[in-house]
């Protein structure tokens, strides 16, 4: 039996090779940052996505593509987002879970703005700062999103709400591996009921409602996250403190990064009291 298990999960590895093989295929020659962006591993996450489905696959591929010709995310810098994130609404956790996957904090609460456009472009920012951030081997992120302070006030509208989900069910597929939305109010259950008809059932079943006096929701959250690094915030023992300069200074060093895995020649940008400007650089000198 073993031995027939064995052979089971090669074939079936052996079909999965062949379908991104396939699809690489159907979607032709790339150059440029699509051929960069199109790796094996980003194939196997469309064709997951579209349950290994080639035509599907493809298409779902070629209109991101097409998305990130004309949106440029990898070209998005800090210093265009930073007023987002004065206040730490979304920031990139200094923990990993324990599969050591990247953690994004969000916290609508801390809403600062009402620009549905920078809403949306500060966090599609923090998805690839997210993903560049990556520990080796893995592909996934999760999400902890607290509920402090939360109110109809501070909540994004259900378009801009639509919009996100859109973006990254659509551009970001199989990057999310849960999302722990934790102690949400009674009010928020109404908001999430129109929002949920936008998920796929996939993505639904990522989102977790998590509540600090039950029992089953404090084990979810230890199986996920070592307790003395969760901030008190998620009912860990750790500290949630945002520090907006320091936040920047990170960002503007991954942005360095970001430039140079992409290929992006541009000029460095330091950070001053939160805020970004520009630095003149000399001209790196040639290498022979």
């Amino acid at each position: 039996m073993f031995l027939r298990r064995r052979h089971a999960q090669k074939d079936d590895s052996e079909q999965r090779d062949a379908k991104i093989s396939e699809l690489r295929t159907a979607i032709g020659p790339l150059s440029g940052r699509s051929a960069k962006y199109c790796s094996d591993a980003c194939l196997r996450r469309y064709l997951e996505a579209r349950n290994w489905n080639v035509d599907k696959a493809k298409k779902m591929l070629e209109e991101t593509l097409k998305w990130r010709s004309t949106y440029k995310p990898e070209e998005i810098r800090w210093h265009e987002v930073a007023h987002e994130g004065e206040t730490g609404k979304v920031s990139r956790a200094n923990f990993h879970d324990r599969q050591g996957r990247t953690v994004l904090i969000m916290r609508p609460g801390m809403q600062n703005t009402s620009s549905s456009e920078g809403n949306i472009r500060h966090l599609v920012y923090l998805l690839e700062n997210g993903i560049m951030n990556l520990c080796e081997g893995q592909e996934q992120m999760s999400w902890l999103i607290d509920f402090t302070g939360f109110s109809l006030n501070t909540n994004i509208s259900v378009r801009v709400a639509r919009d996100i989900i859109y973006i990254l069910q659509s551009h970001y597929p199989e990057r999310l591996a849960i999302a722990f939305l934790y102690n949400p109010p009674r009010i928020f259950e109404a908001f999430y009921k129109a929002v949920k008809y936008f998920l796929d059932p996939k993505t639904a079943q990522k989102v977790k409602f998590v509540y600090p006096k039950n029992k089953d929701s404090v084990e979810l959250m230890k199986s996920y996250f070592d307790v003395e690094n969760l901030p008190g915030e998620f009912g860990g023992k750790g500290t949630l403190k945002y520090d907006h300069e320091e936040f920047s200074r990170l960002m503007a060093q991954d942005d360095v990064k970001t430039a140079k895995f992409w290929g992006i020649d541009e000029k460095p940008y330091y950070i001053a009291n939160g805020k970004s400007a520009a630095e003149v650089a000399p001209e790196p000198a040639a290498i022979a």
